[in-house]
């Protein structure tokens, strides 16, 4: 079969764009002390908090009875990788690892788009997004998991085995990544993606139980979350301030919060919209009809953007997530997300706008402040809204056709056909 020559000057004027920008978050983050690059705030969480449960860890325990500590115990591996750097501060390392990683990942969607058929879009995404969220990328562990998350949608289509393991990887660390494997082909590749996660979690949760005590400390703070200032419930409440409300922010379990009447059961609607949210997906997944090589990193972005906008949460470094994987998507010619990346990248920009920038506004809870956060939840709803809609709608068989389920021509076609039978 002829192959189609990829020329280097895409390749290396992508390369050239991720030094500048990644030298220009650089110099953000050395500035972060000025006020509208948040005064210090968006460093504080590495060089006060990490090296905090940094130090804790090195004793061999994850943090006990510590309300901030909500991360599944994978987190304790990313968190004490900076330590094996020798001659740095853990600041320092910590940002040579996030930049080590962030390269990996544009490594792996260079690769990706490289090939007969691809696209280099995805690699400009994730280039050229990362930077709208200025030095924070730099200063949260989030690009980590989000490169698990790519190399497990990327690993899949040649290898199953290994989608699985990344993905389980980046479950243990931040629990969303198991999504990206809601999309897997029916029959041998679901069985095989999904079997060997579930392997590699329990040998890689075995490995740090052994470890580490208190391995499962995360689950009785991870409860208590309220809702988050950011969230489309806390916006709403923020808004219903105007109108009287006597609720206000407060800074607990690590994030500014609202609190006043009504917030548990704005954080229960959270909670029931999630719910719907996954059993939309399990519809799609039991009624989808056509799968293409696109439609495992569709669903990915799918999936994750609906878990967002409904969660209590929904903090800036949740755009990381939706950059790679909507970057991901753009690597396949057949994706239905092309609209949808464009509307992460507007929700990025005006998360930037939220925090650092004006996160005093959105705290006190003024006008700009709320209708800020307004544009910002209203453009991610939309995009989940309509990542999911052309989700369905691609999951259609094309024109004419009728009968079982079509498979992915490309990628997956390693395996033999009995494997690609239905489950």
């Amino acid at each position: 079969m002829n192959r189609l020559r990829v020329t280097p000057g895409p390749v290396l004027a992508l390369t050239a764009i991720w030094l500048t920008t990644r030298a220009l978050m650089l110099w953000l983050l050395v500035q972060g002390g000025a006020r509208l690059l948040g005064g210090g705030s968006v460093s504080r969480e590495v060089w006060r908090l990490y090296f905090h449960w940094y130090g804790v860890l090195g004793h061999g325990s994850f943090p006990v009875h510590d309300t901030l500590w909500q991360y599944p115990p994978g987190a304790g591996a990313v968190l004490l990788a900076p330590g094996l750097l020798p001659g740095l501060t853990y600041f320092e390392a910590f940002v040579v690892v996030t930049l080590a990683v962030d390269a990996l990942t544009l490594a792996a969607l260079l690769r990706a788009g490289t090939r007969p058929g691809r696209s280099l879009l995805g690699a400009a995404l994730w280039t050229g997004g990362l930077p709208l969220l200025l030095h924070l990328p730099l200063a949260r562990y989030d690009v980590q998991v989000t490169a698990l998350a790519v190399l497990s949608l990327l690993a899949s289509a040649r290898s199953p085995r290994a989608g699985g393991v990344f993905g389980a990887l980046g479950a243990l660390v931040k629990v969303w990544p198991a999504l990206v494997l809601l999309g897997m082909p029916r029959g041998r590749p679901t069985r095989t993606a999904w079997a060997w996660a579930g392997w590699a979690g329990v040998a890689g949760l075995a490995l740090l139980a052994a470890r580490f005590t208190h391995p499962l400390s995360f689950l009785r703070e991870q409860g208590g979350r309220g809702v988050q200032i950011e969230s489309l419930g806390g916006t709403a409440l923020n808004l219903a301030r105007h109108a009287g409300w006597p609720g206000r922010a407060r800074y607990q379990y690590g994030a500014i919060e609202v609190v006043g009447p009504h917030v548990h059961a704005v954080a229960t609607a959270s909670l029931a919209l999630t719910a719907v949210s996954f059993g939309l997906l399990v519809l799609w997944r039991v009624r989808a009809r056509h799968w293409t090589e696109a439609t495992p990193f569709d669903a990915a972005l799918s999936a994750v953007l609906l878990f967002t906008v409904t969660s209590r949460v929904v903090s800036p470094q949740y755009m990381i997530w939706l950059i790679g994987l909507a970057a991901v998507c753009l690597t396949s010619r057949h994706t239905s997300q092309r609209p949808v990346a464009v509307l992460v990248l507007a929700a990025s920009a005006l998360s930037t706008l939220a925090f650092p920038m004006f996160y005093r506004e959105v705290v006190t809870g003024t006008w700009a402040g709320c209708l800020l956060m307004l544009a910002r939840n209203g453009v991610l709803t939309t995009a989940a809204v309509l990542s999911f809609v052309r989700l369905w709608r691609a999951a259609r068989p094309p024109a004419g056709k009728t009968g079982p389920p079509t498979q992915p021509r490309s990628g997956f076609n390693r395996l033999p056909e009995r494997a690609l039978s239905l489950s």
